[in-house]
């Protein structure tokens, strides 16, 4: 499973670049907006640092508005993906800049319905909400497997992209499914690290250490 990092904090996305958990960055104009940058510049930053994909999200609402933010946004560099919304003027915009060769990631998918037109469309990744389903007492894992199944029995291309991703646990259930990326604040990506036995299990060794005078060089 790739690994997107959702954030525009341009030295979180550095760190874990130089480690190999990125794969690729999802942003989006209010997250850019809180550090008070031009997001033509912070987008073209990010995607000097990150070979894949790096999602830039229009603002247009109107078909018309989406394919001339999107042909713009491409502009900035090889590798971004223009991030829709999965509606009706959405999905025509998919279309028309995913035939021109463009990465298209279409975003606040809900149902496995949505996901079924977005692939129909061309889209690159689909974008389906895990935590604001939860938050609704909705299962957001049970959308993701379900747009496995249906990518699956028609070979489709397009690659399930799991975002509002809360928990650690949410990582690694996703993997289970079998989602092909899931995007991530850097904070839920250094949690998988995380684990009381770990941190017991060294606390131990430290204590040997100490205890037998071992001098660390």
């Amino acid at each position: 499973m790739k690994f997107f990092v959702d954030t525009a904090d341009i030295d979180a996305i550095k760190e874990l670049n130089d480690l190999g958990m990125v794969d690729g960055v999802t942003t989006n104009p209010s997250i850019i907006a809180k550090s008070g940058r031009d997001i033509i510049e912070v987008t073209k930053e990010i995607c000097d640092i990150v070979s894949g994909p790096v999602s830039a999200e229009v603002v247009a609402l109107d078909a018309e508005g989406m394919l001339a933010e999107g042909r713009k946004l491409a502009k900035i560099a090889p590798n971004i993906a223009v991030k829709v919304p999965l509606t009706w003027a959405g999905l025509k915009t998919c279309k028309t800049l995913s035939d021109e060769g463009t990465m298209v990631n279409v975003t606040l998918c809900f149902s496995a319905n949505q996901a079924l037109l977005a692939a129909k469309a061309g889209a690159t990744f689909i974008s389906p909400f895990i935590g604001r389903l939860d938050d609704i007492n909705l299962d957001g894992l049970e959308l993701i497997e379900s747009i496995r199944v249906i990518y699956d029995n028609y070979g489709f291309d397009t690659q399930i992209l799991a975002a509002s991703i809360r928990t650690a646990n949410h990582m690694s259930d996703c993997a289970k499914i079998g989602a092909d990326v899931a995007t991530a604040p850097p904070a839920i990506i250094k949690a998988m690290a995380n684990h009381v036995l770990t941190d017991k299990g060294l606390a131990g060794f430290m204590a040997d250490i100490e205890k037998a005078g071992i001098k660390i060089l």
